[in-house]
């Protein structure tokens, strides 16, 4: 898991749509900070600091400590509202968690050793079924991706979830063993395609062919008249 990420609030006395609007005029973004059996806690954030933290990877899969005046808490981003028009924040959810919070969230897909794959470099194309998985995890250990090799693997074959192993604390929210890959055929073999243009070439020869008999066919008859 990516390491916690420091982000300053300051805290807001009153909530509603007024103070919101006030709170953004300001150059500010509200937000709130809920969960763990505490009262929520008002807080608001500077608009150009949480532009780069959401534009970074991983938004709602990373840590945040917030600190708050004396006070730090470590959450989640659990729901942001943009700008129907300009996409700027105008609202974020944090939630609070401790050792035994177990959230939901979905975990990218990445796969490597290309290179290393026969089905691929026989003309395979890498058909991706999931681009990103489902887990639910301890907000202390929530992996970056889920990382899967593409070693000696033929054309038809197909990865399956089962093909990695998860960190520790890390379970799927199925029992399935679903298929996250698979290596598909091509749509249009290539050496289909050197043999209708070798097929065509001979096609194009016997034309000419037909063609010079007609035109000694003629000659011979000019003959036949004079």
């Amino acid at each position: 898991m990516a390491e916690f990420r420091t982000i300053t609030a300051e805290a807001r006395d009153r909530a509603g749509k007024g103070v919101a609007r006030a709170v953004r005029r300001g150059g500010r973004v509200p937000a709130v900070i809920y969960g763990n059996k505490m009262d929520a806690d008002m807080i608001s954030l500077d608009a150009k600091e949480l532009t780069r933290q959401i534009n970074e990877p991983g938004f709602f899969t990373q840590v945040f400590e917030v600190k708050v005046g004396g006070d730090s808490h470590q959450v989640l981003a659990r729901d942001l509202q943009l700008h129907p028009v300009t996409d700027r924040p105008i609202h974020v959810d944090f939630l609070r968690f401790n050792k035994d919070t177990r959230i939901l969230l979905m975990i990218p897909v990445i796969f490597i050793n290309e290179e290393n794959c026969p089905g691929l470099k026989t003309g395979g194309v890498l058909n991706i079924v999931r681009r990103e998985v489902e887990l639910r995890c301890s907000p202390f250990n929530i992996p970056d991706d889920l990382v899967f090799k593409l070693d000696d693997l033929e054309i038809g074959d197909s990865i399956h979830i089962s093909a990695i192993e998860l960190p520790g604390g890390v379970e799927l929210t199925t029992d399935r063993d679903f298929t996250v890959a698979t290596i598909a055929a091509p749509t249009l073999m290539p050496v289909e395609e050197e043999e209708e243009e070798e097929g065509e070439e001979g096609l194009e020869g016997e034309e000419g062919v037909e063609g010079e008999e007609g035109a000694e066919g003629e000659e011979n008859g000019d003959d036949t008249e004079e």
